[in-house]
C-alpha cells in the first residue's frame, strides 16, 4: 500500500466525521476554538483507535462486526439527529449542550465504526504493512477535515441558525440511514 492509497483511505473514512463537524458547525452558534478541538480530537482519535481495534482482532470477529455495524451506525445517528430537530424547536437550550463528553463520544463512535471493518479488511488485506502509518494518517486526516467541516458549518450556521439545526438532524439521520442500506445492499 502506498501513500496515495493510504491518503485515500483516510480523507474517505473521514467523510462521515467531516460531515458531522459541518452540521455541528451550523447547529451551534459562535463555536469556541476549544469546543472546535474537542471534537476534531475525538474524531481523529476514533477514526484512528477503532480501524487498530478492528486490526488487532483480525479475521477472527470480522462476520460478527460487519453484520452488526451499520445497525449501530443507525441506530447511534439516528437518535442524535432526531434529538437534533427536538432541540431546534426547544428555544432555551445551551448551545454548548450539545458538545458534551457524551454526545462528542457517541458522535466519535457513530462516525468510525466502519473504520473498525476497515482495520479488519487491513489485516487480512496487508498484514502489518505499513499498519501504524495508516491508522495515524486516519486519524491526522479525520482531524483536519473536522476542524475544517466545523469551520465551514460555523459560516452558514450564524446566518440559517435554527433552519440549518433541522437540515443537519436531517442529514444525519440520512447518513446512518445510506450507511444501514449500503451494508444490506440495497443501495
Amino acid at each position: 500500500m502506498n501513500i496515495l492509497q493510504i491518503l485515500l483511505i483516510s480523507v474517505g473514512l473521514a467523510a462521515d466525521a467531516f460531515a458531522v463537524s459541518v452540521i455541528k458547525g451550523l447547529s451551534i452558534k459562535n463555536i469556541s476554538l476549544k469546543d472546535t478541538f474537542k471534537l476534531a480530537i475525538c474524531f481523529g482519535l476514533f477514526q484512528g483507535i477503532m480501524p487498530a481495534i478492528g486490526y488487532l482482532l483480525g479475521s477472527t470477529f470480522e462476520n460478527v462486526i460487519t453484520s452488526i455495524d451499520h445497525y449501530v451506525a443507525f441506530v447511534l445517528l439516528g437518535f442524535i439527529g432526531i434529538k437534533m430537530i427536538i432541540e431546534a424547536f426547544d428555544d432555551e437550550k445551551n448551545d454548548n449542550k450539545d458538545l458534551s463528553i457524551k454526545s462528542v463520544l457517541l458522535l466519535g463512535i457513530a462516525t468510525s465504526i466502519d473504520a473498525l471493518a476497515v482495520g479488519i479488511a487491513y489485516v487480512c488485506a496487508y498484514g502489518s504493512y505499513n499498519a501504524f502509518l495508516t491508522f495515524t494518517m486516519i486519524a491526522i486526516i479525520t482531524f483536519i477535515l473536522s476542524i475544517i467541516g466545523v469551520k465551514i458549518g460555523s459560516k452558514f450556521g450564524s446566518k440559517y441558525g435554527k433552519i440549518a439545526e433541522i437540515i443537519g438532524g436531517i442529514i444525519l439521520i440520512l447518513l446512518g440511514t445510506n450507511i444501514l442500506l449500503e451494508h444490506l445492499e440495497i443501495l
